[in-house]
């Protein structure tokens, strides 16, 4: 098991991964249709997606999370 303390870092893990893979998808489709390397075209698609994906996620949670606070309030 994974120590608590890196459930941040593994939640951006999963969330970039899972959420490059559906880009990745749609946007390989787009290109090039349902053709005979499709699911390979898209697994490599996504890898590279997901190797700039995590490191954004990293970097743009803690803006997101400001934002959020900023535009919502207690009630």
């Amino acid at each position: 098991m994974i120590p608590k303390k890196y459930g941040p870092q593994l939640f951006s893990l999963v969330l970039s991964g899972l959420m490059s893979l559906i880009v990745a998808g749609i946007s390989t489709y787009r290109a090039v249709g349902l053709v005979p390397d499709f699911a390979g075209m898209w697994v490599s698609a996504w890898l590279t997606a997901w190797l700039v994906a995590f490191p954004a996620v990293l970097l743009v949670t803690p803006v997101a999370r400001r934002a959020v606070q900023a535009l919502v309030v207690e009630e």
